[in-house]
């Protein structure tokens, strides 16, 4: 194969078929290699830990603490928990020991698949197998995190991967152009890098799925490119992710909430990702004591301006300045809302109760600008939540059980956390992914290698026993033998084989 310069050229055509011919081989199957890959990221998160601290900065402006916070430290966990698990994960289940199960929860029984009686002597089983050839379109605002976090779980599912990371981090992008190939299977591992029209490039081939994490129009124009192979596509999109603030009567606890919030609004690259907090809603009564809450907490906890990320680019910059051109949005601020054009920096910046059909209600913001919504009851944020599109995630702070019981029975979202926030991302227990127009597709942990998995069922059975009732010429006896091994009513059923029964 040629340098990717010229797979460019000739449309990638080439990279495809060669990644296809190394996973046909059986090589990215094998555990050890798959072993192998994980440790290999490790190393390269540990070895190369400054020089991603140092990228990350170029692309975004984060302080060492942040891009270690998001995207080394909480990664080197997420792939520790997949090297220790993913033999576990990788081998069959064997329906035929699974138990009728109750759920402690909901005192429901849970029924696991399990050979019927009627089909002995048989044995069935679930084989989770790697798709084949994949594809990972991650995004600029956690560039390391949304790469290798599913380049992990793909290496673990044992896939050949291609990897196409931003344009808009070209720092991280070119990091991780030159050290993938050091520490991973350089032939089994493809990073290419470019703009979106190498995007249009790639998707013009087939793909055994392919993951995309970024906008909703382009997620869009990347459904659209898929469908012409039938091509499986995870979307992982943005949202207005909203969050119900309760009246805390304790002191401490509202400290800590706004510790938390200000932390998933602004400590996260800015505001600038898909899970941080898009907007607040409070009761009228409790939002001047949350607003003074949260000037104090600001002026503590940004001391320095490298605390916070700076905005991605100019265009980004010029997009959150806008928002704030409407005269009736700009007379809300009730904090900050000074812009730097030359350091591309936003100071935190609060406004309450804008026009609820202003853009900056409407769009998802996407960077640190947080307007506060008031309700005359708490209550009310269900029904105003309702109205809205599906966020990503909706986050709640509250020590009433019953809200907390309202909002998981009575919204939809991607994810539900009470009492903190963006946490729930760097869980490996639970899914990370969308609902409705925040996306589709769940990954991290366990998650990320079933993302990348198909569950193949298998069914042995024997030539020992044949029941003729299966086959026509058809009759009504037949039919009533049908009816009691369908219901698993074996007693009646080799009654009647017997014709002790009819």
């Amino acid at each position: 194969m040629g340098s990717l310069a010229e797979e460019r050229a000739l449309g990638y055509g080439g990279l495809v078929s060669d990644l296809r011919e190394v996973y046909e081989s059986g090589r990215t199957k094998d555990l050890e290699w798959r072993q192998s890959q994980l440790r290999g990221l490790l190393r390269l998160l540990r070895e190369k830990e400054e020089e991603i601290f140092d990228v990350l900065c170029e692309d975004l402006g984060k302080h060492r603490g942040e891009s270690f916070r998001d995207e080394v430290g909480s990664l080197a966990k997420s792939v520790e928990d997949k090297l220790q698990n993913f033999k576990k994960w990788a081998a069959p289940e064997k329906a035929s020991s699974l138990l009728r199960l109750i759920d402690s929860d909901c005192s429901q029984p849970v029924y696991l698949a399990a050979t019927p009686l009627v089909a002995f002597p048989a044995t069935a089983f679930v084989m989770p197998e790697p798709l084949g050839v994949v594809l990972i379109f991650s995004c600029w605002n956690l560039p390391i995190g949304l790469t290798l976090e599913p380049l992990s779980g793909a290496l673990a599912a044992g896939n050949a991967v291609v990897v196409k990371p931003s344009e808009l981090a070209p720092s991280t992008a070119a990091f991780l152009a030159a050290n993938l190939p050091k520490y991973l299977d350089s032939k089994a591992v493809k990073v290419v890098e470019g703009g979106p029209d190498v995007g249009e490039k790639l998707m013009e081939h087939r793909w055994d799925k392919v993951l995309f994490t970024g906008s909703s129009r382009v997620g869009r124009l990347i459904m659209t490119k898929a469908a012409k192979h039938l091509t499986p596509v995870a979307l992982e999109l943005g949202s207005k992710c909203p969050c119900i603030v309760d009246w805390l009567d304790s002191n401490r606890d509202s400290q800590v909430a706004v510790n938390r919030i200000i932390a998933a609004k602004w400590g996260t690259c800015a505001g600038q990702a898909c899970i941080a907090i898009d907007y607040v809603l409070v009761e009228e009564e409790f939002a001047p004591i949350l607003i003074e809450l949260f000037k104090s907490t600001l002026k503590r906890f940004f001391t320095k301006p490298e605390f916070m990320a700076r905005i991605l680019n100019k265009k980004h910059f010029q997009r959150l300045n806008d928002l704030l051109d409407d005269p009736k949005v700009a007379s809300t601020v009730v904090h900050g809302g000074y812009f730097n054009a030359k350091t591309l920096s936003i100071e935190p910046t609060i406004l309450l109760n804008p026009p609820l059909d202003s853009d900056i209600m409407t769009e998802e913001i996407f960077g640190p600008l947080l307007p506060i919504i008031t309700v005359k009851k708490i209550e009310d944020s269900i029904k105003f939540l309702k109205s809205r599109p599906k966020p990503l995630a909706i986050y709640g702070f509250t020590r009433n059980e019953k809200l907390k019981r309202r909002i998981i029975e009575e919204t939809s979202s991607g994810s539900v956390t009470f009492n903190d926030a963006i946490v729930q991302y760097g869980m490996d227990s639970i899914p990370f992914g969308g609902v409705g127009a925040s996306g589709f597709g769940q990954y991290h942990g366990k998650y990320s290698f079933e993302m990348f998995s198909h569950k193949k069922a298998v069914l042995k059975r024997s030539f020992l026993i044949e029941f003729m009732f299966r086959y026509p010429p058809w009759d009504d006896s037949k039919i009533g033998l049908l009816r009691h091994a369908f219901r698993y009513d074996y007693i009646s059923l080799f009654l009647a084989l017997l014709g002790l029964r009819r």
